[in-house]
Formats: structure tokens, sequence, C-alpha cells
């Protein structure tokens, strides 16, 4: 999970309980298997990162030392700074070649476009930034009213707790229906299915 300076707080941490509780529950489940997921934090540097709310968060890894990763999530906030940084851009778009799944949340979907990553797709954000994605990254077909949007190597979603309900789906979509079941309920929050 990439944080940056005012970063939205459950963009990065919601998405963040899924996928640990997740795996915390498929080790209950199945004491000897592997976890499905490891997650950590990646950020510009080493330094903590302050949030849009104040919360701050120290980052595990830079881009320089961010081992290889399997889903790479972009989550929202005041992103004007990550997308005018060609070091940020250039970063997604070299681990979008190594990724199995790059996923975005909220404002995050800027980065993404940004980088190049969602020319000809369909994609989400938050309600109130669709038309200035729309406007910003015409060869992106913004979805409005959508949960997440799914095109296989990329996912966006919608604002804010979306990016619960796509982390589920992902959660789903690589570990099982099961297991996703199974954390939403530990995390006592619906499990929808459908974007």
């Amino acid at each position: 999970i990439y944080l940056f300076p005012k970063v939205e707080v459950l963009d990065f941490a919601g998405p963040y309980e899924v996928f640990t509780t997740a795996s915390r529950v498929h080790g209950r489940l199945h004491p000897s298997a592997e976890l499905p997921f490891r997650v950590f934090t990646v950020a510009r540097s080493r330094e903590p990162i302050r949030a849009r709310a104040g919360l701050r968060a120290l980052p595990d890894h830079t881009l320089a030392d961010c081992p290889p990763v399997d889903l790479l999530l972009i989550p929202g906030g005041v992103v004007d700074d990550e997308v005018a940084d060609p070091a940020v851009v250039g970063w997604v778009r070299e681990r979008f070649v190594t990724t199995t799944i790059t996923a975005s949340v909220c404002t995050g979907a800027f980065i993404l476009a940004e980088a190049g990553q969602l020319d000809g797709k369909a994609a989400t954000t938050h309600w109130e930034d669709v038309a200035d994605l729309r406007a910003r990254y015409p060869r992106v077909d913004v979805r409005e009213g959508m949960r997440w949007v799914d095109e296989d190597r990329i996912v966006t979603s919608a604002g804010i707790a979306a990016g619960i309900d796509m982390s589920l789906h992902l959660v789903a979509r690589l570990a099982g229906a099961e297991l996703a079941r199974a954390a939403a309920r530990q995390m006592d929050v619906p499990y929808h299915p459908d974007p």
C-alpha cells in the first residue's frame, strides 16, 4: 500500500484491515497453510507520513527498497503532489509491469491515470471527482455509481469506504469468496460481491 502526505486514512487503513484480517482468519481456519496476504506500506521515504486528518503513519519501505509485490494498492486523498511527481508516477508505471493487480481507492485513480495505466479502460473514483477525472484523462472510461470497477489487472474503487468493498472483492478473487465472507464477518461489515 503506497502512502503519501495527505493520504485519506480509511483509503489505506480499510484495505490494510481487510487483507490482514483475511490472513488472520485464513490462519485460524488453516493453521499449517501459507497466509494469503502479507501487507506492507511504501512511501517516498521512511519519514512518518501525516495523513489528511493528521494521523501519522510510518512506512515499512521506500520506493527504492520496496520488495516485489503482487498487488499494489494506491489510496486517495490530496493527490496533486503525487500526480505531479515524475518519480512517483514512474515508479507506479514500472511496478505495473510486475504486479498481478494494481488497484486504487478514491482519487488514487488520478495517479494511475497519470501513469497511463487507465487509458482505454473503465475506472471509477470518488463521486465528487468523477467530472475532474473525466476532463483530465479523456482516454479513461470513467464510470459513476459503482463501488469498484474490475478491469483484470487494474481495479479502481469509488471513495473512501468503497475501498473496503473493493478489497473484499480482491480477497474473493485471489483467495476465494468463502474467505472474503469470513473476513467481512470478522470485521462486522457487509459483504457485497457485486460492484
